[in-house]
């Protein structure tokens, strides 16, 4: 890692260099070839000019010594001219050489009485080098001085061979800087990186100090205060695990997971103790469990994401299971199963009890209604003892109807009656139910009527069965909500099913009743329910003749605003159309 950082390091620290280099070299260079050149021309015009002061002053030399002796001492060429531009004197060419000056640029200004300057390249025949002219008026012409600007190029080189070591010694301090750097850096990041390899390995307990104030020293910090943050939720959750493990494992009913695959994730002791072979850990779990119910609960919820419920009898011999499976966020499902064999065998005892009871009192109260109604018809003279026997006869009467309706929901639930679900057009049982209930419902004062809601079609239903469904209904109607003078009967489409319906304008149950509406023996005014000689048990058979079509039935209904009883049976066709 540190030598990346130094590589890094290098590469940027050279790249500043360079940068600093070309800029030194466009920007400080030209600005020193500027200054050179008009210093160089400064001081030229005031060397120049008095040049020119010693031609008008000096009687005692001639030209061509003070031209010599002044373009010695200026370093540069020194040239006098007349004013027709006839070269005078000359510092290192023979006049006679030269041709004439007058039409020169610099001269041409003297000559006008002006200062005159030039810089021509290779216009020098003489040398043949490029000179800077300064050129000044003098009494009978004109004086010139001419500096070589290679002379220039010479003092320029020192400034350029400065820079080059400058930035030499710069590169070698930047390695030096980039290397130390580079340790640093290097020492630091690695310490973070082992921090987080062991973080990733599973350490929580790992810590990073730092003292530093800077970026690095603020990750190492982040991260140090992320790990803590981490290991307080780690334990939270760890205890979290444990407390629910340990309220799993102290059910009675067996809890399995398991994730999308389908392989097992986690299992409570109570599922350990239910199979003859404990389920392993990320196996199949068909390889521990082979119930088809059990399994294709557990599929269903994990892939439709809903609860599933069903009903296991083969996970354990001789055992029953209620088996409730529900979707994992994650993925997957858990399920739950609860042992109901001891509930279902109770369940059977009541049923074989009560049926048994049941069958047992029909003939002692067929004897009695018998000999009631003999004497009845016989001629008695005390008034009191033919009260006495019509009190006999309804309560026997009454006692005769309770034990049919007992034996019937007894055979409803525990199975023994066999339906013969045939496909049914729902106008034939709207109408059977019309026809069979019309006259009683007169006697009453009531209507009874059908409402065509639905298209004309099919269901899968026993006729008797639902022939029986509508006489309880209707029956109900018709003793508690005679005052609203009609009843309907009618059927609506619902999802792929028929909703059936018994609508009547009474005063209407209360709220609270309405969730045990359906539950045996329950009324909601148990004084009326004894005077009209109901049993209590007809809106249980409906609802257990109802669930063994596949069915729901529900009742719907609010003060002084009537009820609705409504069941469904599921349709034979894809559609009604």
């Amino acid at each position: 890692m540190r030598s990346r950082i130094f590589v890094k390091l290098m590469f940027v620290f050279l790249l500043v260099i360079g940068v600093t280099a070309i800029t030194l070299q466009l920007t400080v260079h030209k600005v020193w070839e500027r200054t050179l050149r008009e210093q160089i021309e400064r001081n030229l015009k005031q060397k120049t000019l008095m040049f020119a002061y010693r031609v008008e002053a000096d009687r005692q030399h001639s030209l061509a010594d003070i031209a010599a002796q002044e373009g010695q001492a200026a370093g540069a060429r020194a040239t006098v001219i007349d004013p027709t531009g006839k070269v005078l004197a000359d510092s290192e060419v023979d006049p006679s050489t030269m041709e004439n000056q007058r039409h020169r640029k610099e001269f041409a200004s003297a000559l006008a009485g002006q200062l005159g300057v030039d810089e021509r390249s290779g216009q020098s025949l003489a040398l043949g080098v490029p000179f800077l002219y300064v050129a000044v008026p003098v009494s009978g012409g004109a004086v010139r001085l001419a500096y070589p600007l290679p002379e220039m190029e010479i003092t320029d080189h020192p400034l350029a061979v400065a820079l080059f070591w400058g930035s030499l010694t710069a590169f070698v301090f930047a390695v030096l800087v980039a290397a130390v750097v580079a340790q640093y850096v290097g020492r630091r990041l690695q310490r973070i990186v082992n921090f987080a390899e062991r973080v990733a390995g599973g350490d929580l307990t790992a810590r990073i100090a730092s003292t530093s104030g800077d970026e690095i020293g603020q990750v190492a910090s982040a991260l140090d205060k992320t790990t803590r943050g981490v290991e307080e939720s780690y334990a939270r959750v760890q205890n979290s695990q444990r407390e629910l493990e340990t309220l799993l494992n102290s059910m009675q009913d067996a809890v399995i997971a398991v994730d999308v695959d389908g392989r097992v994730q986690w299992a409570n002791r109570g599922m350990h103790r239910l199979l003859l072979r404990a389920p392993r850990l990320n196996a199949p779990l068909i390889d521990s469990v082979r119930d088809p119910d059990f399994l294709a609960a557990i599929q269903e919820a994990a892939r439709d994401q809903i609860v599933t419920s069903a009903r296991s009898n083969t996970i354990a011999p001789g055992r029953i299971f209620d088996v409730t499976a529900a979707p994992m966020p994650g993925g997957g499902a858990v399920a739950v199963l609860r042992d109901l064999t001891e509930t279902e065998r109770m369940e059977k005892s009541r049923r074989d009890f009560i049926a048994n009871v049941s069958h047992e009192l029909r003939t002692p109260l067929t004897s009695i209604q018998g000999y009631t109604e003999t004497l009845l018809d016989s001629p008695i003279a005390d008034n009191h003892v033919r009260d006495f026997l019509e009190i006999i006869r309804k309560n026997a009467a009454r006692m005769s109807r309770l034990t049919e309706d007992l034996l019937t929901l007894a055979r409803v639930e525990s199975g023994e009656h066999r339906f013969d679900i045939e496909r049914v057009s729902t106008e034939e049982l709207l109408q059977d139910a019309l026809e069979s209930f019309r006259e009683v419902a007169r006697s009453y004062g009531v209507e009874l009527v059908i409402e065509n809601s639905v298209p004309a079609g099919n269901v899968n239903a026993d006729r008797e069965a639902i022939h029986q469904i509508f006489s309880n209904l209707i029956e109900n109607a018709l003793k508690y909500a005679a005052s609203g003078k009609k009843v309907i009967l009618g059927a609506r489409a619902a999802a792929n099913s028929v909703e059936f319906y018994v609508r009547d304008f009474g005063p209407g149950i209360s709220s609270e009743h309405l969730p045990r509406l359906f539950e045996r023996f329950y009324r909601v005014d148990k004084a009326r329910s004894r005077e009209s000689g109901g049993t209590g048990l007809g809106l249980a058979i409906a609802k257990h003749i109802v669930l063994a079509h596949e069915g729901k039935i529900r009742a719907e209904s609010e003060l002084n605003h009537g009820s609705t009883f409504l069941f469904t049976l599921t349709v034979s066709e894809p559609d009604f159309s």
